[in-house]
């Protein structure tokens, strides 16, 4: 029933009265759509997080149990699609997910059990004003580009060039400010013209972080068949997956998801097929790990907590949110924590973590802080937040393990690859 509804309700957006049409649709198609979907399903939130140079908003659409705001221990996952504005299947995807998505609400188990278990934020276009600009050319169309001429995926604070970052375009300051705002756990960047995933780091300033020819953090282990070290594939400075990582604490990958930037409607509908599932399986990835709360002696939560995990150095250490939340994204196994805050006692805790996304939840377990006495061990870290911009400097001695998380994105990847028909 509430599906006929929306499909009365989209015009021309729809194809038979089923589903959204295999076709590029404009920026004002967009929004229409998206305003109609929002008004048509209580189990979603639609918002503005800002304006593209030209005016036109940056709309991104929540789907979950409960939309409008965080709940605790629900975590918080986003796609963010054609940030070069000629790079537009990402664009599409993004639109038949969220068709799929609610579709299937209450009816797919899959889909159910995701929106149940997380908050799922999709901006479908980052970079509006460079698509209305784009022409329909597989490879060299204009529209990369946002209205100032300027490539939003090097315009970012980055953590490892020795220059000021400069100034930031109303785009990327709407993305930098939406992380502010929620305490995203993982994330997926959708590109085109090549076909790899692409994790972080993108970029490097020559320290121990280089290595062998890749810019390596503690989730580097053993990528291999269509994934790539991002600074080993090319240095970006000022890349968008490197902020999140860094200074977001949360972990963002880049996914080309085909050679043709710009390729022939008819081949929408089996780029949809094929990466469908993959869609759907890394959004399952983000019950990897650990999550819950940093309390004090008496119940309450503490912000800014130092949750850090044993052997895995930050470029920013990983803190609680204003909640006193924390997630750590880890692989099954066994893992050392170290809890800090000031005033208080250092707790170490060791922790068996199983494999969450099988039951959609990663392992819950809060810690809780004893206030310091004279003779107990506290600590010395700071309460303020690691902000951008910053330089960093190589570190010097042995390697360290870098990163804001302690996942092997292998086993991300390999759930999103292993179904992803390229």
């Amino acid at each position: 029933m509430f599906l006929f509804a929306l499909c009365l309700s989209l015009g021309t957006l729809v194809s038979s009265g089923v589903s959204l049409e295999f076709r590029y649709h404009d920026t004002v198609e967009v929004e229409r759509y998206l305003r109609d979907v929002n008004n048509t399903f209580q189990f979603t939130h639609l918002h503005s997080i800002g304006k593209s140079v030209e005016g036109r908003d940056l709309w991104v659409l929540i789907l979950g149990k409960n939309p409008a705001e965080h709940q605790m221990g629900i975590p918080e996952f986003k796609y963010v699609g054609n940030m070069h504005g000629n790079e537009v299947v990402g664009r599409v995807l993004l639109l038949q997910l969220i068709d799929h998505l609610t579709r299937g609400y209450l009816s797919d188990p899959l889909v159910t059990r995701l929106l149940n278990s997380s908050r799922v934020h999709i901006l479908v276009s980052m970079n509006p004003d460079g698509f209305e600009s784009s022409s329909r050319d597989c490879m060299y169309s204009q529209g990369r580009f946002n209205k100032n001429g300027i490539d939003l995926n090097r315009n970012f604070p980055d953590a490892f060039s020795k220059k000021e970052s400069g100034g930031q375009e109303i785009e990327v300051r709407a993305i930098m400010d939406w992380l502010k705002t929620e305490s995203f756990v993982l994330s997926a960047n959708l590109h085109g013209g090549a076909v790899v995933a692409s994790y972080p780091y993108d970029n490097s300033n020559g320290g121990s972080e280089l290595q062998r020819g890749s810019s390596v953090a503690p989730d580097n282990d053993d990528f291999k068949e269509g994934i790539t070290n991002g600074y080993y594939w090319y240095p970006l400075p000022g890349g968008m997956q490197d902020y999140n990582y860094v200074w977001g604490q949360c972990l963002e990958i880049t996914l080309e998801l085909s050679c043709c930037k710009f390729p022939p409607e008819s081949d929408l509908p089996g780029l949809w097929d094929a990466n469908r599932a993959a869609l759907l399986a890394y959004m399952q990835q983000v019950h990897l790990g650990v999550k819950g709360q940093v309390l004090d002696a008496e119940g309450n939560p503490l912000q800014n907590a130092l949750v850090e995990v044993e052997g895995r150095q930050n470029l920013c250490p990983f803190r609680t949110d204003r909640h006193g939340e924390y997630y750590r994204l880890l692989l099954p196994g066994n893992y050392t924590f170290k809890v800090t805050f000031p005033g208080h006692q250092v707790l170490t805790e060791t922790l068996t973590v199983p494999y969450g996304p099988d039951s959609f939840s990663a392992l819950a377990h809060n810690f809780q802080l004893q206030r310091t006495t004279a003779t107990s061990p506290s600590t010395n870290h700071p309460t303020q937040s690691c902000t951008p911009p910053q330089v960093w400097r190589p570190l010097e001695g042995n390697s360290p393990s870098l990163g804001p998380s302690g996942v092997t994105i292998l086993l991300v990847l390999q759930a999103l690859w292993n179904t992803m028909l390229l």
